[in-house]
């Protein structure tokens, strides 16, 4: 047995069409503004974990915890509500920066003798 297509002629396809624009012209009426996509500045400097920082130094959870509020060197934190500790990755970068440049400079005075 023959198949058999769907018979159209030009008048279809020009509904159809017509009907899809309605239906576009609908959908984006729903959706409210477009926004630009634009790079989220808080995305490029990620928030970290006490557990990501005690990693990335190579130390304990308890060192990161005393060196955030009584002990020395103190390390930039941000509380949250709930008494959790964030971190921004940049912040840990620079106080790694900035020990090593004392390290720097304390180990370069001992060794003029």
């Amino acid at each position: 047995m023959p198949l058999i297509g769907p018979i159209s002629d030009k008048n279809d396809s020009v509904d159809s069409a017509s009907s899809q624009a309605q239906l576009a012209l609908v959908s984006s009426r729903r959706k409210g503004p477009q926004r630009a996509l634009t790079p989220n500045p808080a995305m490029a400097d990620p928030l970290l974990t006490v557990e990501d920082v005690g990693r990335r130094l190579n130390v304990s959870k308890d060192w990161v915890w005393d060196h955030c509020s009584r002990k020395k060197p103190k390390l930039p934190f941000i509380r949250m509500g709930d008494g959790a500790l964030r971190f921004r990755a940049s912040a840990i970068e620079a106080f790694i920066n900035e020990r090593e440049r004392l390290s720097a400079l304390h180990l370069g005075g001992r060794r003029k003798a």
